[in-house]
């Protein structure tokens, strides 16, 4: 009898190690099997995410699919309660999430840099620029360009800036015009905002300039790319500057009466910063679901469901890596993913910029 029951065991041992290597991507380490057991007896792993629950749950699913017994437990909030949440819950010494995932890139290395990252190289690394990965630990993890977003019913074909410099232009030559009726983030409550605008100023030489000009129409800031959508496709606003082109797509074809450019002169790409909390509950179930959002069959979905823009070169699209490429070539700047990003969190430096931002958008013709 005891030697039926640990035969019945070896054999139940055996089958479930073989089903895990069967599942295991191909090219991964021979012990990548372990991993994947060792994951479904963690049962879920738990992300907090900045990315709209509707854009992750493409993912969710097939990766569910892909591993069963292993539960993608996903919280959505806005960049800013995502970091705060996270520093809240260090402070009281108590546990995070397992997997820590979002677009405000620098308050993403900021938490990487205070030591909250577990450092894990991917099998994936070496399919990935090397701008997205750093120290191996912080992974950006989408492409995605930032555009000008227009009201296609209201605007003239000659209003339509395809350029930094077009778009100053524009403002100054029809301030009458476009008063009131420009939209981008609110910096001082948007942390991906203010990381964006603060981007631009590294990027563009004539970035102040370009700022005055929109200070000098009465801009409307939001805190979210959505709700500059909304006001632009209904016409209380008629352009809106540094919009994920991601969204921009999606509420394009939704919404007939919106237009999305991709600027000609230079675009900032930035890419959604994911890492592994070294708190996680889940560690195992946490590797698993980075190693399977940077695989090519997750950046796939990324690019072609949940459209956010595939990082990786392999993987085809239009706003992918490789898509846009072809289109803009050397005018793409993507934000590398690391220390560059902690500049502008020195809060004197933050005090500073907010200060001359106000200024520029005091200005008046």
């Amino acid at each position: 009898m005891q030697r039926w029951i640990r035969t019945l065991t070896a054999t139940v041992a055996v089958t479930a190690a073989a089903l895990a290597q069967a599942q295991a991507p191909a090219g991964y380490p021979a012990d990548y099997a372990n991993l994947i057991a060792a994951a479904r007896k963690e049962g879920k792993v738990i992300v907090y995410g900045a990315t709209d629950t509707n854009a992750v749950n493409p993912l969710i699913k097939d990766f569910e699919v892909l591993y069963p017994g292993v539960r993608v437990e996903y919280n959505d909030m806005n960049t800013t309660e995502l970091y705060n949440r996270v520093v809240s819950e260090k402070a009281a010494g108590g546990t995070s999430a397992d997997v820590l995932w979002s677009s405000a890139m620098d308050l993403q290395i900021k938490l990487v840099n205070d030591g909250l990252a577990l450092a894990y190289k991917s099998p994936e690394t070496p399919k990935l620029p090397d701008w997205s990965v750093w120290k191996g630990e912080a992974y950006g993890v989408t492409y995605e360009p930032i555009v000008f977003v227009y009201n296609k019913r209201l605007l003239k074909p000659d209003e339509i800036p395809h350029s930094h410099a077009d778009f100053a232009r524009l403002l100054r030559e029809k301030g009458d015009r476009f008063k009131g009726k420009v939209t981008s983030y609110d910096i001082e409550k948007s942390g991906v905002g203010f990381m964006l605008i603060t981007q631009d100023s590294k990027v563009n030489p004539a970035f102040w300039d370009l700022a005055k000009a929109v200070g000098g129409v009465s801009p409307r800031f939001q805190s979210s790319s959505g709700t500059m959508m909304e006001r632009i496709g209904s016409g209380e606003n008629l352009l809106g500057y540094n919009v994920f082109g991601s969204y921009a797509m999606l509420r394009a074809k939704k919404d007939p009466g919106i237009g999305w450019v991709v600027p000609t002169d230079y675009v900032l790409i930035m890419s959604r910063v994911m890492f592994i909390a070294k708190t996680a509950r889940n560690p195992n179930a946490a590797k698993l679901w980075l190693d399977y959002i940077l695989s090519k069959r997750g950046q796939t979905i990324i690019a072609n469901q949940s459209e956010l823009g595939s990082v990786r070169a392999d993987v085809e699209g239009e706003l992918t890596a490789a898509g846009l490429a072809k289109t803009h070539g050397n005018a793409l700047k993507p934000i590398p993913v690391g220390p560059s990003l902690l500049a502008f969190l020195d809060q004197n430096k933050r005090l500073e910029f907010i200060k001359q931002w106000q200024q520029a958008m005091g200005a008046r013709k």
